[in-house]
């Protein structure tokens, strides 16, 4: 009765506290909001994802495959416009990236210009795939990206089956050429199989008559045998020959040729004694010259002794005067250089004057002062001109002298040279004047011997005629001989050559006959072996047609039609048999949003309804407790079937057992509320805190979006320590699976989190009643 009374103080404070009550209603629909909106937003996003805009360009050029028409680009445009699978836009590729960047498409299909040519390089070198090029924008929306690879992947394997079963119509059309070629091949055998036949009997004739030539053969080789014998003993004279009338002729040739230097030496010889008597006589009169020319160099070279010290004293002067032109050269130097520096300062004096005066002529307005300004404007250009070539002439002039006296500085050494020279001219003259003297005494016995000399050589001239006269009667018989001997030479070497040749034709001729009676032998053979294989060859020939027939029967046997090709190129069908059915995005979500938005709506509650403070002053701790459970149950309860009725009713969701389902979201509620009432109760904000870390956790850790074995492992730990995992798992049996007793299990870890919770709470309220009425006593 007490616990019921505190109940009752509780409902009537909160019916009386309208701002209250209106608060406790509006947390009682977070719930139905939070799951509601949530799943209903989210209930079926592919089944709208033909609003979702893909921008598509179509490059394709089209191309001829086995003669006809392939547009593979434009086939997969219309494909996708009969399927409506997105909101396609069919657009040029500037409209689809300037789409892209402006967020008008999420995706862009690009169908490349080679994309049919590629299709037919298949039975090529390098066959090349079909590319189709696939941008989706990550940064718009991620999820987008996803959905667009799933749906690119279906129009991937669309256009691979369009693509193989275009192969495969090829294919079928080739073999039916196949074949009408292995018709006319089995026609083509039968008509080499009569062939092999009358190739067959005139093999057998072939080696009748090759026994023939064999016996010739033999006959011939011995008959080539005594020809090559006698051919070469011909030779072997015929080459001594040859060789004993090459060595006479050389022999004649040699004398003839002897005969001919002999006369032409005698006739240089007879030449030479001729010049050198009138070489003898030249030089004779020149010794007389030389003589008379002796006793003047003497005298000349004793006056030019005398005239030698007046020499020495005028190059002695020279060599000074150099030497002081070299010294003005350098003080000339330097004034030229300081005069070209000054011309230069007057030049930039000049110019800044002819700009100052520019100015002022563009300054002032008066016409008679810009003409007297633009005279003397000109006349500053005609002296600046003049100074310019003032400054040009002083630096030729510094040039020039520079040159000056580099020649003065050589002046002064030549002078230095000449001096010392004068005196060896000196020595030079006075040891000449000796010589001079002893040319002279030389002169007169030269003369004296050249007359004698002279005399001998007209003797010698005399006898020299005589056998000049013998030379050339002998010169005349040795060519006559020579001539003889060079024809024998030709006729015995033509002789020797001829035989040569009939001795290698005759061995030619029986190494000829050897192969051919070697060759008929094994011609004799094969003609054998011939026959024996154009049987063997005959009765391939046969197989050959029989089965080149059968081929061309089990081609033409082969059926084609839409159906073929379909299958060649989807050969495998997918079935699906889906254990556990989950139809949409919102009955799969349903367990965990569900169980979030039960936990959010119990962590609000502790907001507006006064966890710990009771609406009047309790009896006991257990009824303080039982009158703050009692309005948290009702609450839970009623944010339960408000959320349960919009999920059923509202959004049409089908499960498994609708009283199970309640039930379970009404003990889910009471379980959240339970844990929260401890938190806020025992701990106040640090608890509201705390049950947000709890939520947070279970968001990540409690497997309600994807698998647990996906995170990471420290959140896999922690699973098994979290009430929504139970929670979330105990929907999904009842909404999917219908495994009751899976259900009852997870019931059964949730009613663990529930009793351990109102326990902890119960113990609090009871501690710390009784702490109040202590502290109440004693006040």
């Amino acid at each position: 009765m007490k616990a019921f009374s505190s109940l009752k103080s509780e409902l009537l404070g909160i019916i009386h506290n309208r701002k209250l009550l209106i608060a406790i209603i509006g947390v009682m629909t977070i719930p139905l909001l939070y799951s509601g909106t949530f799943l209903w937003a989210f209930w079926n996003p592919y089944g709208h994802v033909d609003r979702m805009p893909v921008a598509v360009v179509n490059h394709d050029k089209g191309a001829v495959y086995n003669g006809d028409k392939l547009e593979i680009g434009n086939d997969l445009v219309e494909k996708l416009k009969d399927k409506k699978s997105f909101n396609w836009k069919f657009v040029s590729e500037k409209q689809a990236n300037i789409g892209l960047e402006k967020q008008d498409y999420y995706i862009k299909i690009e169908i490349p210009k080679d994309f049919s040519k590629n299709a037919t390089t298949l039975q090529s070198n390098h066959p090349k795939k079909l590319d189709l090029i696939y941008t989706p924008n990550e940064g718009t929306n991620y999820l987008s990206s996803k959905i667009g690879d799933s749906a690119i992947e279906k129009i991937k394997e669309e256009v691979a089956g369009a693509v193989t079963e275009t192969y495969a119509e090829s294919m079928f059309d080739q073999i039916k050429d196949v074949a009408k070629g292995l018709k006319k091949a089995s026609d083509g055998a039968k008509d080499l199989h009569k062939g092999i036949n009358t190739a067959k009997d005139g093999a057998g004739e072939l080696n009748s008559g090759i026994g023939s030539a064999k016996n010739g053969a033999a006959k011939l080789t011995n008959g080539a045998v005594s020809v090559n014998s006698g051919a070469n003993k011909i030779e072997q004279n015929l080459q001594i020959l040859a060789k004993n009338s090459l060595t006479f002729s050389q022999g004649v040739q040699s004398a003839s040729s002897g005969s001919k230097d002999l006369q032409s030496g005698l006739q240089q010889f007879d030449a030479g004694l001729s010049q050198m008597q009138d070489g003898n006589d030249q030089l004779l009169n020149g010794a007389k010259k030389s003589q008379a020319g002796a006793k003047q160099l003497s005298d000349g070279l004793d006056s030019a002794a005398s005239n030698i010290p007046d020499l020495q004293k005028g190059s002695q002067q020279l060599a000074d005067g150099a030497t002081k032109l070299s010294s003005s050269m350098e003080k000339w130097k330097a004034g030229a250089e300081d005069a070209k520096t000054g011309s230069a300062d007057v030049s930039t004096g000049l110019q800044q004057t002819i700009d100052f005066v520019a100015q002022m002529e563009e300054q002032t307005n008066d016409p008679v002062e810009k003409a007297k300004l633009e005279g003397l404007k000109g006349n500053l250009k005609k002296l600046s001109e003049g100074n310019q070539k003032v400054t040009s002439g002083i630096g030729a002039l510094s040039e020039n002298t520079t040159l000056l006296k580099q020649a003065s500085d050589q002046l002064a050494a030549g002078a230095g040279k000449l001096n010392n020279g004068q005196n060896q001219l000196a020595e030079g003259v006075n040891q000449l004047s000796a010589g001079a003297k002893q040319l002279e005494a030389g002169q007169n016995q030269l003369a004296k011997g050249l007359g004698t000399f002279g005399d001998k050589l007209d003797e010698a001239k005399k006898g020299f005629s005589q056998i000049t006269d013998g030379s050339s009667n002998l010169s005349s018989g040795l060519n006559e001989l020579a001539a003889g001997s060079t024809k024998l030479q030709d006729g015995t070497n033509k002789l020797a050559e001829g035989s040569k040749q009939l001795s290698e034709g005759t061995g030619q001729l029986y190494d000829g006959t050897k192969s051919l009676n070697s060759g008929m032998f094994k011609l004799a053979s094969g003609s054998n072996d011939l026959t024996g294989g154009m049987e063997k060859l005959a009765d391939g020939s046969k197989e050959l047609k029989n089965k080149l027939q059968d081929g061309a029967k089990d081609a033409s046997d082969v059926k084609a039609n839409n159906s073929v090709y379909n299958m060649f190129a989807k050969p495998v069908k997918l079935k699906e048999d889906r254990m556990n059915h989950v139809p949409d995005y919102g009955t799969g979500f349903t367990p965990y949003f569900l169980s979030l938005s039960l936990f959010v709506g119990a962590l609000m509650l502790s907001i507006i309804f006064p966890m710990f403070e009771p609406a009047r002053k309790p009896k006991s701790g257990f009824s303080w407790f039982a009158g703050k459970l009692g309005i948290l149950l009702i609450i839970g309860v009623g944010q339960a079937l408000l959320a349960d009725i919009v999920l059923l009713a509202g959004l049409g969701l089908e499960v498994k057992s609708v009283p199970f389902f309640i039930m379970m979201s009404i003990f889910t509620s009471w379980t959240f509320l339970a844990i929260i009432q401890f938190l806020v109760t025992v701990l106040d904000n640090p608890g509201r805190f705390l049950a947000v870390i709890i939520l947070i956790l279970q968001l990540t850790s409690s497997a309600g979006t994807y698998p647990i074995e996906l995170v990471p492992r420290i959140l896999q730990k922690i699973n098994h320590f979290l009430p929504m995992t139970y929670s979330i798992a105990g929907f999904r049996a009842i909404i999917s699976t219908g495994d009751f007793s899976f259900m009852w299990e997870n019931i059964e870890f949730i009613s663990i989190f529930f009793i351990a919770f109102l326990a902890a709470t119960l113990t609090f309220f009871v501690v710390k009643f009784k702490r109040q009425n202590v502290q109440h006593q004693e006040a």
